[in-house]
């Protein structure tokens, strides 16, 4: 085999984790597979053979190209129609997860929740959380102090504190407790649908311009129970498949004949927030197969 090949192999040993990585930093599958692509067109004009660490020094890579990346996609979010919702994926996008802690990244709470970040205390946390990287080496990595990248993790931990969730409910509680909200949604019950809510709940819905969607979150209870009672008295709610992404389950629908996916951050038995994604431009990836 030759050089390009060998390096063809051994990028390959590591993309599962770079694409995890790079879509964690970036909340877009799109975007990670451009960062991963890039990544590996550098590697090939590297020499493998001069690098002690292969897994270090791709991640290095990958998350100085995915830091760029979400510094100029900050800008485009900030023009996006309506709520700016990550693109929703499998879990198997990535291989087996080895850890709680990447699939506690990897939830959809979560990553939403990282959008708060800048893209810095974003880099530090997840390479901190997720792939549990010494502080030297997060600094080496963004070519910053180590006490900074402390201060980062400190920061970031803080602001995701009290909207995030490390124990989520067993699938089976989970999807138990779906089928309730559907149910209550389709029948247009307002006492169950509240009932099922948190008194805080925040529904958001991405449509980006691209499909009819709320412009605005919708919050508190009774104007979220109001709101989705709503939909289903006028558009009505089809065929519903409860599909995996980010780790839980999650509602595949047509609503007035536009496909969603309903993701749900559910904490204590009750429902904190609902992230609908129909912007059709982030669903390939969860596609039920037909």
């Amino acid at each position: 085999m030759d050089a390009t090949g060998m390096n063809a192999t051994a990028f390959a040993e590591h993309r599962p984790l770079l694409l995890g990585l790079a879509y964690r930093l970036l909340g877009s599958m799109w975007d990670a597979e451009d960062v991963v692509q890039e990544a590996f067109l550098r590697w090939t004009r590297t020499d493998a053979a001069e690098v002690r660490d292969r897994r270090a020094y791709l991640v290095t890579i990958v998350s100085r190209l995915a830091l760029d990346q979400l510094r100029s996609a900050r800008v485009t979010r900030e023009a996006y129609v309506g709520p700016w919702l990550p693109e929703p994926v499998p879990s198997t996008a990535f291989g087996p997860l080895e850890t709680a802690e990447m699939t506690d990244t990897l939830s959809y709470a979560t990553l939403h929740l990282m959008e708060r970040l800048s893209p810095p205390e974003r880099a530090v946390f997840v390479l901190r959380e997720a792939f549990e990287l010494p502080y030297d080496q997060i600094a080496g990595i963004l070519d910053v102090p180590a006490a900074t990248c402390r201060q980062h993790h400190r920061r970031a931990a803080a602001r995701l504190a009290e909207g995030r969730e490390r124990f989520h409910p067993a699938p089976a509680d989970h999807n138990e407790l779906l089928g309730r909200f559907l149910a209550a949604a389709r029948g247009g019950d307002l006492a169950t649908l509240t009932n099922l809510l948190a008194e805080d709940v925040v529904t958001w819905n991405d449509g980006g311009g691209r499909t009819r969607a709320a412009l605005q979150p919708v919050e508190g209870r009774d104007h979220v129970a109001a709101f989705i009672a709503g939909l289903s008295s006028r558009y009505g709610i089809g065929a519903t498949e409860i599909v995996e992404a980010n780790g839980a389950p999650a509602v595949w629908t047509h609503v007035d004949g536009q496909e969603q996916l309903a993701l749900f951050d559910i904490r204590n038995g009750r429902i904190h927030a609902i992230y609908a994604v129909l912007n059709p431009d982030k669903l390939g990836f969860v596609r039920p197969s037909a």
